[in-house]
């Protein structure tokens, strides 16, 4: 399974941006999709969870600015990322819990990360 993040870049403070990652491989069900970031000399912290039912959740840090989206026709998770700060800047990698044709279980699968910078 391959993931293709896209979107990131450099926004001023309080401006949106949008993360796609794309799914592909031979994948047979995803389950939990999501987006965490990184920030330098940090450990990679969730930004945002969505399970195959729709369920969400985000922490107290993006509640309310970030909002987490699928398309399961496309093996597709979004993320929309509205009134950032500075202290959003971090590199952001999207995460597919994933089972593949023969595997009886999800694996998790990650992007390669895209630098997202807020610029105050």
């Amino acid at each position: 399974v391959q993931l293709q993040a896209s979107g990131g870049g450099l926004v001023q403070a309080g401006g949106s941006l949008r993360l796609s990652c794309a799914a592909s491989g031979r994948i047979f069900s995803i389950d939990t999709m999501g987006w965490y970031r990184q920030h330098p000399g940090k450990q990679r912290e969730l930004v945002a969870r969505i399970t195959s039912d729709g369920s969400t959740n985000y922490p107290d840090s993006v509640k309310g600015r970030f909002t987490i989206s699928r398309d399961n026709a496309k093996n597709t998770v979004y993320l929309q990322m509205s009134s950032l700060k500075s202290e959003d800047t971090a590199v952001y990698y999207c995460r597919v819990d994933a089972k593949t044709h023969g595997l009886g279980y999800a694996i998790a699968y990650w992007g390669q990360g895209t630098q997202v910078t807020v610029s105050s």
